[in-house]
């Protein structure tokens, strides 16, 4: 099916399919630490004992997993000029991916902190460490270690994401591999250069994936 595919086109647009890698990395680097932080907040919220703090982080993880992240984007998109806030699509793209992939990096880190034995807790309460100091320097060191695989995952969902961003005209790795379809009217071309530039960074974030795993099932064998 692909015997007719224009390689030498491909490389004649090969700068600014790196460029759109590039952006892509950095957009969802960027998505990333956002997401890791509002993640850890939200889940730090969510099982604490204040109701009056824990309802919003629940309503906020809730709302973005029941709606698509597409309609979060234009939401903030078309949405935000009409609040009287304009900023740039790039900066609209970091938060769209921020808000939905840290709303399951919220559970994600939940289970990780459910996964710490009881007594580790009761330990730091019994040294008289109050919550938030129980948190940071017993409870979420070890839960982000223990999710560390899923968190990967997840960061894979982010990266796959961030191709929506070009509906909003950021040009990122989607975006460049679309000029030669409108350029030369070669979409599969474009779409196999686009495909290829997904397929690296799939492969980059699974072999870190696999080599976490596989280092941390060391200890355990024997």
């Amino acid at each position: 099916m692909l015997g007719g595919l224009n390689t030498r086109v491909m490389l004649e647009y090969l700068p600014e399919i790196w460029q759109g890698f590039l952006s892509t990395l950095w957009l969802s680097a960027a998505g990333f630490l956002g997401a890791m932080a509002l993640g850890v907040l939200a889940c730090a919220l969510a099982i604490q004992p204040l109701r009056w703090l824990r309802a919003p982080a629940v309503a906020y993880v809730d709302v973005i997993r029941a709606t698509p992240l597409l309609a979060q984007l234009y939401f903030l998109y078309f949405g935000l000029p009409r609040l009287g806030i304009v900023l740039p699509e790039m900066l609209i793209g970091i938060i769209a991916l921020s808000l939905n992939s840290g709303a399951y990096m919220a559970e994600i880190i939940r289970s990780g902190i459910l996964s710490i034995p009881r007594g580790q807790v009761e330990a730091g309460m019994s040294t008289g460490l109050g919550y938030m100091q129980r948190m940071r320097l017993i409870v979420l060191p070890q839960a982000l270690r223990a999710t560390v695989s899923p968190v990967i995952g997840q960061t894979i969902v982010l990266v796959k994401d961030s191709s929506l961003l070009s509906l909003i005209s950021v040009v990122e790795l989607t975006r460049a591999g679309q000029r030669i379809a409108i350029d030369r009217f070669m979409p599969v071309e474009g779409l196999v250069a686009t495909a290829l530039g997904y397929l690296v960074l799939y492969y980059a974030l699974k072999s870190a994936a696999g080599a976490w795993s596989a280092r941390n099932a060391l200890p355990g064998r024997g």
